[in-house]
């Protein structure tokens, strides 16, 4: 009798339909597998707010004749269809002209800054796998210009460009005696060599340390087999350091591209509100057709032109770059 017991019970747990395991963990396995959404919950909705809802209203404003005369209620303004778009890309017309010049440069602008980004930082990288002493405190003076604040570091580079006493003209002009005179570096086409410098002076040392942190996962057993087999610094560099650094590569030569292409800070601190024409980069350019002249509806015609762009850019380096690697030995 005292045996049998434990076994009817058991019996009786399994044939009562509310015992059943099953339908207790459900609710257990949905919470678990929600939970990742809810807790992305916020961080979506923020992005909503942020960046989807204001290009949603810009793709509208683009759409109306929007000027100053609308700024008060902006909903009231007349809509102009794809008129403002007629008019960016007009380019036998005053504003259409204007755009691709400034488009045109920006292009220029954004090639060569992300070149010799890339090339700087890369080749600091490399030159500080070596130990020697004093190297993690020139590591840290290569990340200053990336950790300083924009405005702070573009202002005293306006400082330095000055005509009368500035440091460049300085060093060029008194100490080496390399011009005839004192440049102007903030006007003219001497104000796109004056971007440039700043652009790449503070943008090299982020290539630096996604380069330099990409080299950590190259074996150094490979430089000492190749060093083994007699082949030099540039054999090594070719052959081992690119072809291991091609996905970090692929990824910070489109994060440059973005950055640099749509960088407003440093043209807007360098130059203010009007740009000189041999520096006129899109953002500035879409700010003066928007806050200078009061054309808000031509401005966010111009910026979803920029948007689809640089989607149609990034979506052409993406399909190449992802072909390359199923390609690639």
């Amino acid at each position: 009798m005292t045996a049998t017991a434990p076994t009817a019970e058991a019996a009786v747990r399994k044939s009562s339909p509310g015992a059943a395991r099953g339908p207790r963990r459900r609710p257990g396995r949905i919470r678990r597998a929600g939970l990742p959404y809810l807790l992305l919950l916020p961080a979506l909705l923020l992005e909503l707010l942020v960046h989807l809802v204001p290009m949603v209203i810009g793709a509208v404003m683009s759409l109306k004749e929007l000027t100053q005369f609308y700024i008060r209620d902006w909903g009231t303004a007349p809509w102009a269809g794809l008129d403002n778009y007629a008019v960016s890309v007009d380019f036998d017309a005053p504003v259409g002209k204007a755009l691709l010049h400034s488009f045109l440069v920006t292009i220029a602008f954004t090639l060569l800054s992300v070149g010799l980004c890339w090339l700087i930082g890369t080749a600091a990288a490399v030159f500080m796998q070596d130990t020697f002493r004093g190297r993690g405190l020139l590591r840290a003076l290569f990340l200053v210009p990336y950790a300083l604040p924009v405005y702070a570091a573009v202002i005293t580079w306006v400082f330095m460009f000055q005509h009368d006493n500035g440091l460049v003209n300085h060093v060029l002009h008194d100490q080496l005696g390399l011009t005839d005179k004192p440049s102007f570096w903030l006007i003219g086409d001497n104000s796109f060599l004056a971007l440039l410098t700043v652009s790449v002076w503070k943008g090299w040392p982020f290539a630096f340390l996604i380069v330099m942190a990409g080299l950590q996962n190259i074996p150094r057993e490979l430089y000492e087999a190749a060093a083994l087999d007699g082949a030099g610094m540039l054999q090594q560099i070719r052959r081992i350091t690119l072809p291991s650094l091609r996905p970090v590569n692929q990824v910070l030569v489109l994060v440059l591209f973005l950055w640099t292409f749509n960088d407003f800070n440093t043209p807007y601190v360098l130059f203010g509100r009007s740009a000189p024409e041999a520096a006129d980069l899109i953002p500035v350019h879409i700010y003066q057709a928007s806050f200078v002249t009061w054309n808000f509806g031509t401005g966010s015609a111009m910026s979803v032109l920029l948007l689809l762009f640089l989607l149609v850019v990034t979506g052409v380096y993406l399909v190449l770059t992802s072909r390359g690697r199923r390609t690639a030995p």
